[in-house]
């Protein structure tokens, strides 16, 4: 699938990738971590073919660089940062899905599942919309054309709580045919959806390890929480997650996706002195496993 082999790359004489060996395999759904400067979005952009590069690098047995565009049909990618594309977001949608000649009905689909509007906004240019609303279009061109690599960055970043459970069941259903590689400056954030960690530090890899996956993609958890009194900062938190009170003003309740679970209990954390209980179990209707009591 993606083979590097002593694959380098300097800025102005600044080292940002040095000497890279690694193979990523269909199945394998990567954690690409490191703080600011590690050199993941290089890395990422010598995948895409954007830059040149010292080494070899392989994307299906193709040269991103001397095959470019066979090789951007074979991924779909989701930036951290929108481009600021001006184009009118019906013609974005008809340009990505020439590249890998297809039609657009699977990114219709797809934006339909995630909660967005087309009708609304296929004539609006695409550096108008809203955050959420160019991430959803953005995820929808990666997982609505015929690829078998995924390279998103932070893909959930700008997402409600139900719209990245869907991205986390849609993501599921692809994880044995596609290759992903999931960028992140922060393992929590992504730890639940792969089952390979790499991280670079400074353009070397100082870890790459196997982690369990046993988290289905699609859960869903039960959540009810007590707090001790009324706590405004908490309240506009928790209800960001899509929870509503329950039975008075100090109880709530909601559903999180599976894969965030250590990204909520994250939030969660900075309000520990208010917390009273936490309960937290696995959505019977979807799959049976034992419950969280705090």
């Amino acid at each position: 699938m993606i083979t590097l082999q002593k694959v380098s790359k300097t800025f102005k004489r600044t080292a940002v990738l040095k000497k890279l060996d690694l193979q990523i395999q269909t199945g394998d759904r990567v954690a690409l971590i490191g703080s600011n400067g590690a050199g993941k979005t290089t890395l990422i952009r010598c995948l895409l073919g954007e830059y040149s590069f010292d080494g070899e690098i392989t994307v299906n047995r193709l040269d991103p660089r001397k095959d470019r565009r066979e090789v951007l049909s074979s991924i779909g990618f989701v930036p951290q940062l929108p481009p600021p594309l001006k184009m009118p977001v019906q013609q974005l949608l008809n340009f990505a899905a020439s590249v890998c000649d297809c039609g657009i009905e699977e990114m219709e689909h797809v934006t339909d599942q995630l909660g967005l509007d087309l009708s609304a906004i296929r004539r609006q240019p695409f550096v108008k919309l809203s955050g959420g609303q160019k991430q959803k279009l953005l995820i929808a061109i990666a997982l609505g054309r015929p690829t078998n690599l995924l390279i998103m960055d932070e893909p959930a970043a700008n997402l409600d709580p139900k719209a990245r459970h869907i991205l986390f069941s849609m993501l599921e259903k692809r994880q044995k045919k596609n290759a992903m590689l999931i960028s992140s400056h922060r393992l929590d954030e992504v730890a639940s959806l792969v089952n390979r960690v790499i991280e670079l530090d400074r353009g070397e890899v100082i870890l790459d390890d196997r982690v369990d996956d046993s988290i289905e993609l699609s859960s869903l958890l039960n959540c009810t929480i007590s707090t001790t009194r009324v706590e405004p900062a908490f309240s506009t938190a928790i209800s960001s997650w899509g929870f509503g009170n329950q039975g008075g003003e100090t109880e709530w309740s909601g559903a999180i996706p599976g894969p965030d679970r250590l990204r909520f209990l994250g939030m969660l954390s900075r309000y520990a002195a208010l917390l009273s209980s936490v309960h937290i179990e696995e959505n019977r209707e979807q799959t049976a496993g034992s419950g969280l009591h705090v």
